[in-house]
C-alpha cells in the first residue's frame, strides 16, 4: 500500500482594512493544481466573510463574488502574503 502525504498550509495574519487591524484565515485547498486558498475574515458586525483565492498568470487574485470593497481593496497584499507564506513552506 502507498501513502500520498500533501502538506496543509495554513495561516493567519493581521491586516489593516477599512481603517481597522482584521485577522484574515488562509487555508490552501490541496485539491486545486493550479492554487487556491480559502480565506475568512469578521467584519464589522461580527458576521464572517469567506472567499477564495486564486492563482491566476502568477498572481493571487480574489475570485469575483458580493465582497466588501476593503477586502478587494487588499488584493496585491494577499498575493505578497501568500507569496511569502508559500517560501517559507
Amino acid at each position: 500500500m502507498q501513502f500520498k502525504f500533501t502538506k496543509n498550509i495554513q495561516f493567519t495574519k493581521l491586516i489593516k482594512a477599512n481603517g481597522r487591524l482584521k485577522e484574515f484565515n488562509f487555508r490552501k485547498l490541496n485539491e486545486y493544481k493550479e492554487g487556491m486558498f480559502t480565506v475568512d475574515v469578521v467584519d464589522e458586525r461580527d458576521s464572517r466573510v469567506f472567499f477564495n483565492i486564486q492563482k491566476i498568470e502568477n498572481n493571487w487574485k480574489v475570485i469575483k463574488q458580493p465582497l466588501p470593497q476593503w477586502v478587494l481593496d487588499n488584493e496585491n497584499i494577499f498575493h505578497e502574503l501568500i507569496e511569502e507564506e508559500l517560501k517559507l513552506t
